[in-house]
């Protein structure tokens, strides 16, 4: 019964300049005489597609649900992702009601002829209708004037992602349908089967990405022209973390380990340690601009692999500037030493030649000395500065040079060996107390 319908409703569409088609109706332009079809009067009787359904009385409800067909891609960069989405919407006109208990799919093209709603999606920045071969889309009335409508639609819709973490971090994104005309007067949006109404992204396989769960919402948007309902599908993608470390992580933790390498190297070996230690930083620095380049639009983001680059990049300058510091201290030791060595058989010589003449001059003036400094007991470092006839000013630099001697004495190192044995014990103690750390805050807080 509907296909006959159906033949003569293309059979007007033929003819448009010799017949006024309307959904259910025919009339010629130079005759009064109405032709109905058996089973459909009341399509065809006011049937007006610029009025939604209930015009004027309650508002219509509109139920929904979603096939996720693929997400082919999310953007960190630009802060969005890619869907295919079969979106399917239901709802009820009492104008197209008919006799029977059957349904009938009609042609996609039909849907210019009937009220749909106006559903767009939120924060979609770029979005298209499937139309090969034909325009993907759906019409399926059933007796009790239900329709049935159904799109295949790509769409890129932003995404807000928080990068602190990354590429430990856990993404949540919002698809958001809603009505951009109807308020909450005229249409009601509800998911038809709540949870069970969205399909297909359980299965997902993303190349990043692992969808951890999702859920839906009904909620509301109040603008300055009424309040519009909205249907929110939220779900949360977290990051596979095992690519970055193998491209990112082990790679820059064999950098420190090899940077360490340098503190079993003696110290009269100048080229091994300097060559190893600017091989170090330098491979370090292009392996921080690589890992950097592929989030070039993100920079203002302080990331988490950021974060563990610069604590490899201190470990590995640190390495080096310990062999500065301990190969500085021995040659320091060195030039100090060879001017003792260097006269040591000349001044036995002059002790041989000294007679008693020198002796008892040098025991008159060293007696002279101590009348004229009875109260300054002069030490190898520090003077005694407890003399009541020493002034103030005095006694204040005698203090302050006595301090010096002392902070100079702290950080003299004695042995400069000892600076790479404590090294070897210090730098990966503390390398893996900060990856203890780094790992605790970031995958559990």
């Amino acid at each position: 019964m509907f296909c006959r319908y159906f033949c003569f409703f293309s059979w007007c569409l033929l003819l448009p300049t010799q017949r006024r088609c309307s959904l259910g109706h025919v009339s010629d332009l130079h005759s009064s005489d109405t032709t109905s079809l058996p089973g459909f009067e009341n399509l065809t009787m006011g049937y007006n597609k610029y009025l939604r359904p209930y015009f004027g009385g309650e508002p219509v409800q509109i139920a929904m649900s979603l096939d996720i067909a693929s997400i082919s891609s999310i953007s960190e960069s630009d802060m969005d992702y890619t869907a295919t989405i079969y979106l399917r919407q239901r709802w009820t006109d009492p104008r197209l009601v008919f006799h029977g208990n059957k349904s009938f799919t009609l042609d996609a093209r039909l849907v210019e002829l009937l009220w749909v709603p106006d559903t767009y999606i939120v924060e979609s920045k770029r979005s298209f209708l499937h139309d090969v071969t034909v325009g993907n889309r759906l019409i399926r009335l059933f007796s009790n004037g239900t329709i049935l409508y159904a799109l295949r639609i790509t769409t890129t819709v932003a995404c807000n992602m928080d990068l602190s973490k990354y590429p430990m971090d856990t993404q949540t994104c919002r698809l958001q349908l809603e009505s951009w005309g109807y308020d909450e007067n005229d249409v009601i949006f509800i998911w038809l089967r709540g949870n069970d109404s969205v399909h297909g992204i359980e299965k997902l396989r993303l190349s990043q990405y692992t969808v951890e769960r999702y859920y839906t919402l009904v909620s509301k948007s109040q603008q300055e022209t009424g309040s519009y309902p909205r249907l929110i599908l939220q779900f949360e993608l977290r990051r596979n973390i095992l690519y970055f470390i193998l491209e990112t992580y082990v790679p820059s933790t064999l950098l420190v380990m090899l940077s360490w390498v340098s503190f079993w190297i003696t110290l009269d070996s100048v080229p091994a340690r300097t060559c190893i230690g600017v091989t170090t930083v330098l491979s370090m620095t292009t392996l921080m601009i690589g890992s950097r380049s592929s989030l070039s639009k993100t920079n203002c983001f302080i990331k988490a692999i950021d974060v563990y680059l610069g604590i490899c990049f201190c470990f590995i300058f640190g390495a080096l500037v310990e062999y500065a510091v301990a190969h500085y201290s021995s040659s320091q030791k060195c030039a100090a030493r060879a001017p003792q060595e260097g006269p040591a058989n000349e001044l036995t010589k002059e002790m041989e030649e000294v007679n008693i003449t020198n002796i008892l001059n040098s025991s008159i003036a060293s007696y002279k000395r101590k009348i004229s400094f009875t109260s300054i007991e002069i030490s190898s470092n520090n003077v005694n500065c407890g003399d009541f006839t020493m002034k103030t000013h005095e006694k204040i630099k005698c203090v302050l040079r006595n301090k010096m001697h002392s902070i100079i004495g702290y950080f003299t190192i004695q042995n400069p060996s000892n600076v790479d044995h404590y090294s070897k014990l210090l730098f990966p103690l503390f390398f893996m107390v900060v990856n203890v750390f780094y790992w605790a805050y970031y995958l559990y807080f």
